[in-house]
């Protein structure tokens, strides 16, 4: 629904100007399910910014990660809630997904969000949109985008990811969840008790999670966002999009030239991939 302004999480194929003067075109994507709000917002961009040239505009997350990666824009105008994947989960797709050496796209996020749940958007440094779209913020969100793009002569990837981290850390802040000490895992009229203590990792997979051990896997109904606010974070690591691993179960973590870092478990002989997103996680001591 609706989208924040600032997230500026911007990889273009191209290296980008020191300004982004009035002749030099820029490159934008919009996601968003009213077709009424996308034409209004593409039109009051246009009447802004004539430079500006909106490659693509699409209704849903899916199409948002699809299409970024093909047209590789330098900005995005994200829908926080869309159908399927939702403004947030398609910018960490996004970001995760991004060729390497590519600046990523800065991101401005729309929004019908309430007061109280933009001071997530506050604490991670986001600018944002509110709907409906006022003519005279979205002037004040362009000059902002012509600053940060002409202020990314030598961009700074783990600056540009900080934000977006913040902002999926606090989607789901409120109050605090209980923490699971047993996950149930139902097959047929039976439910297996897990010990927390067993889980090695967990992993999405369409609409239910895989609980994995040493020994053998599970599938619990749930999704991976409705799973992590109740794992202790201390324990439970999320290192890619749809995976979270227990920490102490981690033997080895490798890093590679484009950031991404390969994960060795014990117990287990699968590689796991955390992506540049979470690689911040790994540092020597």
């Amino acid at each position: 629904m609706a989208a924040p302004s600032q997230w500026c999480a911007c990889r273009s194929p191209r290296k980008p100007s020191l300004e982004p003067g009035p002749n030099v075109s820029v490159t934008a994507l919009i996601a968003e399910d009213e077709p009424l709000l996308a034409e209004h917002l593409r039109a009051e961009l246009a009447r802004l910014w004539p430079e500006l040239t909106v490659l693509a505009v699409v209704g849903d997350g899916e199409a948002a990660h699809r299409e970024a990666l093909a047209r590789r824009p330098q900005l995005l105008f994200l829908d926080i809630r869309m159908p399927g994947m939702s403004g947030l989960d398609a910018a960490e797709a996004i970001a995760e997904d991004w060729p390497e050496g590519a600046p990523l796209p800065l991101t401005v996020f729309v929004t019908a969000y309430d007061q109280h749940a933009l001071e997530a958007f506050d604490r991670a440094a986001v600018d944002y949109l509110l709907k409906p779209l006022r003519g005279d913020r979205l002037a004040q969100t362009v000059q902002r985008l012509k600053a940060a793009l002409a202020a990314r002569a030598a961009p700074d990837l783990e600056a540009t990811l900080a934000p977006l981290r913040a902002l999926l850390t606090g989607a789901g802040a409120g109050a605090p969840a209980p923490r699971l000490a047993v996950v149930q895992a139902s097959i047929g009229p039976t439910i297996h008790m897990v010990p927390i203590d067993e889980v090695l990792y967990f992993e999405a997979a369409d609409k239910y999670v895989r609980v994995i051990t040493a020994s053998r896997e599970h599938l619990i109904r749930s999704s991976l966002r409705e799973l992590i606010p109740q794992l202790d974070p201390q324990r439970f690591w999320q290192v890619h999009r749809g995976i979270v691993v227990r920490a102490d179960a981690i033997a080895t973590a490798t890093r590679d030239e484009s950031g991404k870092v390969f994960l060795k478990l014990r117990g287990r002989d699968e590689t796991i991939v955390a992506s540049r997103l979470y690689a911040h996680l790994f540092k020597g001591m």
